[in-house]
């Protein structure tokens, strides 16, 4: 029947699932960048490949086509914006030498980690899963959010969270509690005392 999707699929599974040097490449890419599943993998390869299949379509059209000019443009200035590109390459040519670690790089979880926020990418993933980490005014508690170069500057520990000064946590709030009904109950017990010696 009808295909009554109005979304695209944001990952595509790769055509041979077994192939062991693909396997070996993905395995050590996700330790490296601490990903969760393959799909998060998948997801950014087919970023990249509809970005790169984009910029060879511009380049077969001639330099002066205004599809090419606007789109071309658009293009490379969304590639500058997120860090992926320099501004000494900014041309088509060196969109399709982008690599999937461009765009790794340049993910929530990977920044976090290199500004020494976090002990390690695993850690970096915690620490924005829950709720410790803001980019500007903004809390994120997306790991593969793509941090803009504008915005890099403005990531830190979020103001609400324990680690950046806002109310201890649950297990600390239970400590203190448990250690101020010690010390009032020890206290009631010392006035029990002296009162049965009177």
């Amino acid at each position: 029947g009808k295909n009554y999707r109005n979304f695209s699929k944001t990952s595509k599974t790769p055509r041979r699932p077994y192939e062991k040097e693909r396997l070996d490449k993905e395995l050590k890419l996700i330790g490296e960048y601490g990903l969760r599943c393959k799909r998060e993998l998948w997801r950014v390869q087919l970023t990249l490949s509809k970005m790169r299949q984009t910029a060879r379509e511009l380049l077969t059209l001639e330099e002066g086509h205004i599809r090419r000019q606007i789109e071309g443009a658009a293009m490379l200035r969304r590639c500058l914006k997120y860090g992926l590109l320099d501004e000494s390459k900014m041309q088509l040519d060196y969109v399709l030498s982008l690599k999937v670690d461009s765009f790794l790089d340049r993910r929530l979880q990977t920044v976090v980690l290199k500004q020494g926020l976090a002990k390690s990418i695993h850690h970096a993933r915690v620490l924005i899963v829950q709720r410790h980490i803001r980019v500007g005014k903004q809390m994120v508690t997306v790991p593969s959010f793509m941090v803009r170069v504008s915005s890099a500057a403005h990531i830190e520990l979020a103001s609400t969270s324990p680690l950046g000064g806002g109310r201890p946590g649950r297990v600390k709030r239970q400590k203190l509690r448990a250690a101020e009904k010690k010390k009032s109950g020890g206290d009631e017990a010392a006035d029990d005392e002296e009162e049965d010696e009177d």
